[in-house]
């Protein structure tokens, strides 16, 4: 496959991304999976789903776990609900993260990715010990698999980000860059922010937003690829600098709307297509 292959981020049955018939349609060659719900997380589904990328030429680079019960509604709507942080849910979504990993082994895919959500800032809180310990417990069930574990960028800054991982202290522990992220959760300009962790970047999403008035206490705005406040050019010409060399998946949330998210995907497609010419990538 060419370097920085256009993807798209696509569900079988859960989640936000496109359809597969979406995917077919624009002949995207490489996709991000969000996981499928439970009961439809069997080798049978995977047998048939890989399959069916096969017969379209599709590969998957990437698959994202997500749990019920998690809303990204507000920023303390994330902090309460998403990823492992909330001890409330943690065992059971540890658990399906686990599944999660497996069921991507069936479909070949050797890097699983997730929202750990809101790790608390100080090293001193006890939940941080706890937050470390579950992550080093999925980063070596993924290294029994022959997998990398991908955390997303957004509720961290790129210097907490950093402390985290070398917390962590496992080398398959790696990360999923997305520049709109930084802006809607205010934690930081995208751009920096990508230089300073970019030893440990391997897989991206290429969406776009603008500024809240309040970051960091206000959702920024998600607008689409080239739309936003990130600055496409200079994100690809940085990882074009940083020696990234993988896809570029398009991450547009707008389900209630396939129409205006499967015409604004293959803008998309168009912006990113040609700044890899304009970069001489591909």
């Amino acid at each position: 496959m060419k370097k920085w292959p256009i993807g798209v981020f696509a569900s079988v049955d859960a989640g936000l991304g496109v359809k597969l018939e979406v995917v077919e349609e624009l002949k995207i060659p490489t996709i991000h999976l969000h996981a499928p719900h439970q009961n439809t997380r069997t080798p049978e589904v995977a047998k048939e789903f890989a399959a069916k990328l096969s017969e379209i030429g599709t590969q998957i680079s990437v698959v994202f776990g997500g749990f019920e019960g998690e809303s990204y509604a507000d920023i303390p709507t994330v902090t309460k609900t998403v990823g492992l942080v909330p001890p409330e849910t943690r065992a059971e979504r540890t658990r399906e993260m686990l599944e999660i990993a497996d069921f991507a082994r069936l479909l070949g895919v050797d890097v699983v990715a997730l929202h750990l959500g809101f790790v608390p800032h100080e090293k001193s809180d006890p939940m941080y010990a706890d937050i470390v310990a579950v992550t080093r417990q999925i980063c070596d069930h993924c290294g029994s698999n022959d997998q990398r574990l991908h955390l997303e960028t957004g509720q961290e800054t790129a210097e907490a980000l950093l402390q985290f991982i070398a917390e962590v202290d496992r080398d398959n522990l790696f990360i999923n860059f997305d520049p709109a992220n930084m802006i809607l959760y205010g934690s930081g300009q995208p751009i920096e922010a990508l230089r300073k962790v970019g030893r440990f970047v391997r897989s991206v999403h290429c969406k776009d937003a603008k500024w809240a008035a309040n970051p960091g206490k206000e959702w920024g705005a998600e607008v689409p690829v080239g739309q936003g406040d990130v600055n496409f050019e200079q994100f690809l010409a940085t990882l074009k600098d940083i020696g990234y060399d993988g896809p570029l998946t398009i991450e547009r949330e707008i389900p209630q709307d396939p129409a205006r998210q499967k015409a604004e995907i293959s803008q998309a497609v168009d912006v990113l297509t040609r700044l890899k010419s304009k970069l001489q990538i591909g």
